[in-house]
């Protein structure tokens, strides 16, 4: 019988793994699979071709401050290299991703190396304000537009997201001027293909979609193994024809190593139902030789509304390892056990 490759939580040092640096284990290499042979979905009424897995990169602009460890340029690059060669083809970045947009500038260079944006491959990027401030001006969105395709090495982008749209009001937001006049202006330009808004608040996000402005729409944090808060979003874009795209299934790590190792919830002290929802979700896991983040991905890709569910990568094998996470099999006695519990505590971050 082959030996499955363990998930990367799971994984102990040998005497043939390097230590990594930056973070606490190692990690085993996993062959690669080829992107063509991960079956793709659809991302709603833009057309695209996307794997139901989406690579994150706010990481490969390292953050030690947010993730407690640093990505090298080479280490970002080869990471891009390695997601370009393997079984996911969507890609998510941002302009404030990383100092001075380290995150789209490392990925620019990686699309260099192999001659440019494959035509397999969608690549998403968001708008931002300059770091900490909250101008989302209408030409702040042109300037951040064009950051980006510098960094990037494109002449247009494929789907930009309005990103964070909450550090503003509605109000503001589709003011004359304002981002989203801007962001419509570009797409008729075709300096942008499609459009998409990403943030936090269910009921802003819904806000946005009413405006019939947008493809796409992510969430962040909202709908995982333990808070579906995102479920009226989803309903919603499905009805619109618009693509959802869910970020962050792992709530920040708490659903890959457990509260005790985890204690945060999205940014924040989890409270005490989901660290015992969580505790008791890890023991099932065990119980079905199933690791608790593959069962906490799979909740989200194993909705066919989901178009795709974002996972931040931030070394090259990490890519393998998603996908072994990804395609992990997960017994139907399993599921049955954890959607009652992770149904219990639905809507608690609003």
């Amino acid at each position: 019988m082959a030996v499955r490759p363990q998930p990367p939580h799971l994984i102990r040092p040998t005497a043939h793994t390097r230590p990594c640096r930056q973070r606490p284990g190692t990690y085993q290499v996993t062959p690669i699979r080829r992107n063509e042979n991960m079956q793709k979905r659809t991302l709603g009424r833009t057309g695209l071709s996307v794997s139901p897995v989406c690579v994150g990169t706010s990481a490969l602009g390292s953050h030690p401050t947010q993730y407690g460890y640093e990505v090298s340029h080479a280490t970002a690059v080869q990471t891009i290299r390695r997601v370009l060669e393997g079984p996911f083809n969507f890609i998510d970045t941002s302009n404030e991703y990383g100092h001075g947009g380290d995150s789209e500038r490392r990925i620019g260079e990686a699309l260099a190396e192999v001659g440019g944006l494959p035509a397999n491959i969608v690549l998403a990027t968001k708008v931002d304000p300059i770091v900490g401030t909250t101008d989302f001006s209408g030409d702040r969105v042109r300037k951040s537009v064009e950051e980006s395709l510098e960094r990037l090495g494109l002449d247009k982008l494929q789907l930009v997201y309005f990103h964070d749209p909450e550090k503003i009001t509605f109000e503001e937001g589709t003011a004359p001027g304002g981002p989203l006049e801007a962001l419509i202006d570009l797409k008729n330009q075709g300096v942008i293909d499609h459009l998409g808004v990403a943030g936090g608040p269910i009921d802003l996000e819904l806000k946005y979609l009413a405006t019939d402005a947008f493809d796409v729409v992510i969430s962040h944090n909202r709908y995982t193994l333990v808070d579906q808060t995102a479920e009226p979003l989803i309903q919603d874009a499905a009805a619109r024809g618009v693509a959802f795209v869910n970020a962050a299934p792992f709530g920040g790590g708490m659903l890959v190593k457990g509260p005790d190792a985890v204690p945060n919830y999205c940014y924040s002290p989890a409270s005490p139902a989901i660290v015992e929802r969580v505790r008791k979700m890890e023991q099932l896991c065990k119980a079905h030789d199933v690791p608790l983040a593959a069962a906490a991905l799979q909740f989200s890709t194993r909705d066919p509304r989901v178009a795709s569910t974002i996972v931040g990568m931030s070394d090259p094998r990490r890519v393998a390892q998603t996908a072994d996470l990804a395609e992990w099999d997960i017994p139907a006695g399993l599921w049955d056990e954890l959607i009652p519990l992770a149904q219990a505590g639905s809507g608690e971050l609003g």
